[in-house]
């Protein structure tokens, strides 16, 4: 299995903090079709919540998305690497990034058996684009 590197866009928004709200969300998108492969969701301050989701495709999950509340995020700029699962391959790979100066708002990763995804998130879309080519270098020599 070869490491993949693609650009992805996260979709966000805030939800009560109380029973039932992400549950909400997330059927909304179901019930568009929406295969999500991504969600976080985290306290975000006294009585709230934040979701961040990914990935949406077409019309009708975008407007699910928005009836829902949330909303692509113009403020958070991701990058999604699959690829096989190797001992050190995070710190690896973050090591890269930073040292090549950029700076990570945010990183999300899981393994399950021999595979791995990480998801990265960046605070500027020229950092988004310029970790694109060091992570793919980084993992050739993986």
């Amino acid at each position: 299995m070869d490491f993949k590197v693609t650009k992805v866009d996260v979709w966000a928004g805030e939800i009560e903090d109380r029973p039932g709200t992400l549950a909400e969300k997330l059927e909304a998108l179901t019930n568009a079709g929406a295969n999500l492969e991504f969600v976080i969701a985290r306290w975000d301050k006294p009585g709230k919540s934040v979701v961040f989701l990914a990935p949406l495709k077409g019309a009708s999950q975008t407007r699910a998305a928005k009836r829902a509340g949330l909303a692509k995020s113009t403020s958070l700029h991701s990058l999604r690497v699959e690829g096989p699962n190797q001992r050190g391959l995070g710190a690896r790979i973050t090591r890269a990034l930073a040292d090549a100066g950029i700076n990570l708002r945010g990183l999300s990763a899981a393994a399950l058996k021999r595979s791995h995804v990480t998801y990265f998130a960046f605070d500027k879309a020229e950092d988004a684009r310029r970790a694109g080519p060091i992570l793919k270098k980084a993992l050739k020599n993986a």
